[in-house]
């Protein structure tokens, strides 16, 4: 299973955002937040943008999640010193 596919689906269900919720959200069709949760189809970049906005609008922490969980500790994690090099 994707990373989106894995983020999406635990935020929805952890929260009880319904695939019809946010489809409605982002402005898009229903079977597009289905291809993505049934990890059929990966978001674009923008797309992932995307459901992070469409998420703070249902449930801001929802959203935090979403993107820890794409992201993980990207943003957190120090850069070593061989990499600065």
């Amino acid at each position: 299973m994707g990373r989106a596919s894995q983020a999406l689906k635990q935020v929805l269900d952890t929260y009880g955002i319904s695939q019809n919720q946010l489809a409605v959200t982002m402005g898009v069709e229903r079977g597009s937040v289905f291809r993505w949760y049934h990890d059929k189809r990966d978001p674009t970049a923008e797309t992932v943008v995307e459901i992070v906005e469409a998420l703070k609008i249902l449930d801001s922490q929802a959203a935090e999640d979403f993107a820890q969980l794409y992201l993980g500790n990207i943003l957190r994690a120090k850069p070593e010193e061989d990499d600065l090099i």
